[in-house]
């Protein structure tokens, strides 16, 4: 994507201001920017659930295989190896927590041109966090993978959370008109099988009227839910969109419903966001070096 491009058009985006939404998550203006010179291309974002000051960040295709740690105020916190891992083309992160145990989802679903049969899933345990004033440095590998198709065939995928309440994995395409959902489950029966991700809906992320209408800015380029499974924040070029689930709604159903958009992000290429572990805050990064850190809270 052209940078120069996209900044005209979120710039003018910017000047349409969204509602606030109904449950009041709001930009703050806190100025904080990743301090990582590592992190250049950051393509999926996770807040630690084992201490919440802390975000898991991943770079995109052709990078290490790598996790980078940062802090809620943009600190470099230093990297963890993956290994047994390959970036063919890292796009999503998320972390959730099953039996009492952290874990992180790395989503290696990057496909532009729509060619690759399979892709991949690694999930880690989330490594122990380091002191205060000390930096991490470690390596962890697979507790296990999950290689999947899509049932629709190849589609590019940046948009990838855990449901660890109900055991599923959500997916949302980019480069479909409308998005498209899609659902796996968490844990495979069995390590070689090459499972099929399922569609189980369509949603809609569309900037309010009065923002030039390109049709990149409505693609999904970010995922995640918070811990409680009741909310959705999907990031695109142009803002965060946040949909509410009911207790007795599925997420096609959730996905389908108008979602509340939040103020414009203003960043020149966002693509990953996430909730903090109390569902109190949202985080959204952008690709390029120092990106901004913001943070919208409830």
């Amino acid at each position: 994507m052209n940078r120069t491009v996209l900044a005209l058009a979120i710039s003018g985006a910017a000047s349409v201001l969204s509602a606030v939404g109904q449950n009041g998550f709001v930009r703050k203006d806190d100025r904080v920017t990743l301090q990582s010179p590592l992190v250049n291309e950051a393509s999926g974002l996770a807040a630690s659930t084992r201490n919440g000051r802390f975000l898991w960040i991943v770079n995109d295709s052709g990078s290490p295989a790598v996790l980078h740690l940062t802090d809620t105020e943009g600190a470099n916190r230093g990297l963890v190896k993956v290994e047994d891992a390959e970036n063919i083309d890292w796009e999503d992160l998320a972390s959730f927590q099953s039996d009492g145990i952290s874990y992180l989802l790395i989503a290696d679903t990057g496909d532009n041109r729509a060619t690759r049969e399979v892709v991949t899933l690694y999930i880690v345990k989330e490594p122990v966090l380091p002191n205060a004033g000390e930096m991490i440095q470690s390596s962890v590998k697979p507790a296990w993978k999950i290689r999947f198709r899509f049932e629709k065939g190849p589609r590019d995928c940046e948009a990838v959370a855990v449901d660890a309440k109900s055991g599923k994995v959500i997916l949302i395409s980019k480069r479909t008109t409308p998005p498209e959902i899609y659902e796996l489950p968490l844990r495979p029966e069995s390590a070689s099988q090459i499972l099929t991700a399922k569609k189980i809906g369509e949603t809609a992320v569309s900037p309010p009227d009065g923002v030039l209408p390109l049709p990149f800015i409505k693609q999904p380029t970010g995922l995640d839910l918070s811990a409680d499974a009741s909310e959705a924040a999907v990031i695109t070029y142009y803002g965060i969109f946040v949909f509410s689930r009911h207790r007795k709604q599925n997420w096609s159903q959730a996905f389908a419903m108008k979602p509340m958009v939040l103020r414009p992000h203003g960043l020149q290429q966002a693509e990953a966001v996430s909730f903090s572990p109390d569902g109190n805050s949202i985080y959204a990064i952008s690709e390029g070096k120092n990106s901004p850190l913001l943070r919208y809270s409830r």
